[in-house]
């Protein structure tokens, strides 16, 4: 009996918190704030030796800065709506004027924090940090959207005669996101994506050399017919015009240049064809010899 209740109460706190609306986004944000003053206890007390009191100023500065954003917090409301504005502007307003308060009252229930620590660091006692916990929580609770809040904040808005539907925009759907927690998450998933899609792309790269590499070497030039392996040009292929002028490859280019009917065999024809291109050049003593005659 007891287990099956602790299990409801757990679904619904859970379906309470998570909840996938704008409402819901709002309701993180605030208890996102709530255990920071307690997170920030512990380092304060270290800092102060666990004493707890402090001189009258310094309790009289935390409360009377903790007391102040609190009446503060209370009677700050949203803005009126302009009067003739149409339903889909009234909900798209009414939720950003909500969200503008909720933000400002948050950030009032801070105040009080940072003060009373700055107080408890110079009057090094405890007390005026605990005031100042004790009188900035019910400004996070303001800034929860329940009834109360969000009726007082409705009403503020249709002070000119405007229908704030305020109701209707904080039953949009919204994602299910936590200050700073979200952004960290959605920056390392993005982050891991990067680095993903850089090995993939690294990969194929990779992939894609090896198989050009292996395609060339599998896929050789065809043999020049009638040139034995040692006379070969070395691989890359080289054309063999580079290498006698005048000469083609193939045996059809050869046999019509040396005539149809020519049975002589290709080596012969190749030195032939580079003895003809051979220039013929006389020597200076020869030159001389010449001269001397004359």
């Amino acid at each position: 009996m007891t287990t099956s209740m602790l299990r409801r109460l757990r679904t619904r706190v859970i379906e309470y918190v998570q909840e996938p609306t704008a409402a819901g986004q709002i309701r993180r944000r605030v208890l996102f704030h709530v255990p920071l003053p307690i997170l920030l206890l512990g380092p304060l007390a270290l800092m102060v030796d666990g004493r707890w009191s402090a001189p009258g100023w310094t309790i009289l500065l935390s409360v009377s800065v903790a007391v102040g954003a609190l009446l503060l917090a209370y009677f700050a409301q949203p803005t009126p709506l302009p009067a003739g504005v149409s339903p889909e502007t009234s909900v798209r307003r009414s939720l950003y004027r909500f969200r503008q308060i909720s933000t400002v009252r948050i950030g009032l229930a801070m105040t009080p924090i940072v003060m009373g620590a700055a107080a408890s660091i110079t009057g090094d006692g405890l007390f005026p940090y605990v005031a100042a916990l004790l009188l900035s929580w019910p400004q996070l609770l303001l800034a929860l959207p329940g009834y109360f809040t969000v009726s007082r904040a409705r009403r503020a808005m249709e002070a000119w005669g405007a229908k704030a539907y305020l109701w209707a925009a904080l039953a949009q759907p919204a994602r299910v996101e936590w200050p700073l927690i979200t952004w960290w998450l959605d920056w390392r998933r993005a982050r891991l994506a990067g680095k993903e899609a850089a090995t993939s792309t690294g990969d194929t790269d990779r992939t894609g050399r090896t198989e050009k590499d292996d395609k060339e070497t599998v896929e050789e030039d065809p043999a020049i017919p009638g040139v034995p392996p040692r006379l070969a040009p070395p691989r890359p292929h080289t054309p063999v015009e580079a290498v006698v002028p005048g000469f083609t490859s193939g045996s059809r280019s050869i046999t019509a240049k040396s005539g149809p009917n020519s049975t002589q065999p290709l080596q012969l024809q190749l030195l032939r064809l580079r003895s003809n291109t051979r220039p013929k050049t006389r020597s200076r003593r020869d030159e001389q010899r010449q001269k001397a005659k004359n």
